[in-house]
C-alpha cells in the first residue's frame, strides 16, 4: 500500500495548503455538493489557491453515473488535464463518487479527501475505496485508488445536525467491536453524544481502520472485516431509498450490526452477554427503525448482490467475540430473515 499523509485537527487545512502550494499541479478542482458548498466550502475558500469549484446535488440519491457525468463534463469544458488535482470536499458520498471521478478522469487523476461528515471522517475517507450506486446497489460500481493525502478537520462536524453525527458513529462503534475489546467496554459507558470525544475518537477509527487497509489494501482478506454490519445494513439502505425513505448510512449499519451480531449468536460465535451488550448500547443510541414486512423480499434479494459474495454464496463479515471478526461466513437468506424478526422484537419489546 502506498502510504500518504493523515491529517487530523486543527492543522489540517494548513497542511493541505502547504501540499498544494509545494506541489505542480496545473489546476485545482474543489468537489462539493450543495451542502457543504453552502456549510463547509466558505471556511477555506480564502486560503485556498486558485480553483474551479464543482457542486452537485448533495444526497445517496444523487450518487450515480449521471452525476459523474456531470462532473466530468463540467472538468471537460474548464478543460482540465492530466497533471491537475481534484479536492473532494464532503461526505462519504463526494469521497466515493469524487475519487471515482478522478480516478477515472483522462486515465485518472490525483485527488485529496476533505471529509466533513463523521462517517466520511472516520471511515469514507480512509482506504482508497472509490464508486457509486448502480440500479439500487450500493457501491456497485467503483475502483481502489488512493488519494494524496486526508485532511480531517473537526470543526466542519460543528456544521451538522445531531442526526449526521450519530450516523458517523456507527462506523466507530463498528471499530470497537472488530479490532479493540477493551476500548469497547470503555464505549458502552458513552451512550450520550455528550460523552462522546470525537477528536480522540476519530483518530482511534482511523488507525484501526489505516492498521486493516495497509495489511490488505484490496480486501482480498481480513478488510473484509470493516464491512461488519454492512450486509444487511446496505440493503436495508438500499431498499428504503428505492421506497422514497431515504435511511442514514449510520443508522441502517446499526440495524445491520444488530442483525448480524444475532446470527453470530447463532452460529455460536459470541456469548449471550455479548449479543445483549451489543443490542443494548445499539438501541440506547439509535432509535428503532419499522421495516415493513412486504420490504421483506427486497431486502433478502438485495443481499445477493453484495460485492463480499462468491460462487453464489451470501458472505458475511461476523464477530467472533468482540474486539475480533471472521470473514467470508457463508449466511442463507432464512438466518437473514430471522435477523430481521429478532430486530423487529426488539422494537415491540421496547414499545410495550
Amino acid at each position: 500500500m502506498t502510504e500518504y499523509p493523515i491529517h487530523i485537527g486543527v492543522g489540517a487545512i494548513p497542511a493541505l495548503i502547504r501540499l498544494l502550494e509545494n506541489s505542480n499541479y496545473s489546476q485545482i478542482i474543489v468537489l462539493s455538493d450543495d451542502n457543504t458548498a453552502r456549510a463547509c466550502y466558505p471556511l477555506i475558500q480564502s486560503e485556498l489557491p486558485p480553483h474551479i469549484h464543482i457542486t452537485v446535488p448533495a444526497g445517496e440519491a444523487h450518487k450515480n453515473l449521471e452525476t459523474c457525468t456531470n462532473i466530468w463534463e463540467q472538468m471537460t469544458q474548464a478543460n482540465i488535464d492530466r497533471k491537475a488535482i481534484m479536492l473532494n470536499l464532503g461526505g462519504g458520498v463526494i469521497g466515493d463518487m469524487g475519487g471515482m471521478a478522478a480516478g477515472l478522469y483522462k486515465r485518472g487523476i490525483d485527488f485529496i479527501q476533505i471529509p466533513t461528515t463523521l462517517l466520511s471522517q472516520v471511515d469514507a475517507s480512509v482506504g482508497g475505496k472509490l464508486g457509486i450506486d448502480f440500479h439500487g446497489f450500493k457501491n456497485h460500481i467503483g475502483l481502489f485508488r488512493e488519494p494524496k493525502g486526508v485532511f480531517i478537520e473537526p470543526e466542519f462536524l460543528k456544521t451538522l445536525p445531531e442526526s449526521e453525527i450519530r450516523s458517523g458513529f456507527a462506523e466507530i462503534v463498528k471499530h470497537h467491536l472488530i479490532a479493540d475489546k477493551a476500548a469497547w467496554a470503555e464505549l458502552q459507558l458513552q451512550q450520550r453524544m455528550q460523552d462522546w470525544n470525537l477528536t480522540q475518537l476519530i483518530q482511534h477509527s482511523v488507525a484501526i481502520k489505516a492498521r486493516i487497509v495497509e495489511a490488505d489494501p484490496l480486501e482480498r482478506g481480513i478488510r473484509k472485516a470493516l464491512n461488519f454490519g454492512h450486509t444487511i445494513g446496505h440493503a436495508v439502505e438500499s431498499t428504503f431509498l428505492e421506497a422514497g425513505e431515504p435511511m442514514l448510512h449510520g443508522d441502517a449499519v446499526a440495524i445491520g450490526m444488530i442483525c448480524e451480531s444475532w446470527i453470530a449468536h447463532t452460529l455460536r460465535l459470541i456469548s449471550d452477554q455479548e449479543l445483549e451488550a451489543i443490542t443494548a448500547y445499539i438501541q440506547a443510541v439509535y432509535p428503532f427503525r419499522q421495516i415493513p414486512m412486504e420490504w421483506q423480499e427486497e431486502i433478502l434479494d438485495r443481499t445477493r448482490n453484495d460485492k463480499k459474495n462468491e460462487g453464489g454464496l451470501i458472505l458475511c463479515s461476523l464477530l467472533e467475540g468482540i474486539g475480533k471478526a471472521a470473514v467470508n461466513q457463508p449466511i442463507t437468506r432464512e438466518q437473514i430473515a430471522d435477523a430481521l424478526a429478532y430486530y423487529r422484537q426488539l422494537g415491540q419489546a421496547n414499545a410495550t
